[in-house]
């Protein structure tokens, strides 16, 4: 029996990436969705409602398919840190995570088109950083140039010579897509990753 059509509602080069890991074939659609936060919302709300909203905002178009909606923040000191969109705001959050825990809360939704299920998750990830001097944080930023990344940094590349200590369930969660919680939801819609023909 064949598997439903499955749709990353991202057009997250990073998330697309990961998908592509599973060995499943794909397509991509541009979710249109307000990120703002509502007034009193917790981080961990943020995530999870974003990322259903995405999933359900690409669904009208691909009514039979599963389609996975993903939204990740990062936070320092209780603030959530958006994506710094230039080199300045990418120093400035680098220092500002210095020494510290910076703690992502990444929201994964997976939308059966056909019988309006969704199974929605949160995976939390800490990544603790080294105490970084000026010199180290522009070089960082200048050589990886991570300017559309939350909390400045890429942790698949030359980021991880930023931190001390990560941790979490997932190291795919940091990176924006939960993969382990995505395998798992996939079966539950019948869809076994591991099987010999995909």
């Amino acid at each position: 029996m064949p598997h439903p059509t499955l749709v990353l509602a991202s057009t997250s080069p990073y998330r697309r990436e990961l998908l592509q890991r599973l060995g499943l074939p794909f397509l991509t659609a541009a979710p249109d969705v307000d990120e703002g936060r509502r007034p009193g919302e917790t981080p961990q709300a943020l995530v999870t409602r974003l990322a259903e909203a995405k999933a359900r905002a690409v669904a009208a178009a691909y009514p039979t398919a599963l389609i996975i909606g993903s939204d990740q923040v990062a936070c320092v000191d209780g603030e959530i840190l958006g994506k710094p969109g230039n080199r300045e705001g990418a120093i400035a959050q680098l220092s500002r995570a210095s020494g510290k825990a910076v703690e992502f809360e990444t929201g994964l939704c997976l939308l059966n088109g056909a019988s309006g299920r969704a199974q929605v998750s949160r995976e939390p990830f800490r990544v603790h950083f080294r105490d970084l001097t000026a010199a180290r944080i522009a070089g960082y930023v200048d050589r990886e140039q991570p300017l559309n990344c939350a909390g400045s940094f890429k942790s698949e590349g030359l980021g991880i010579a930023l931190f001390s200590r990560l941790e979490g369930d997932d190291p795919s969660a940091l990176v924006g897509l939960p993969l382990i919680r995505l395998v798992a939801m996939l079966e539950a819609e019948g869809v076994e990753v591991l099987a010999t023909s995909n």
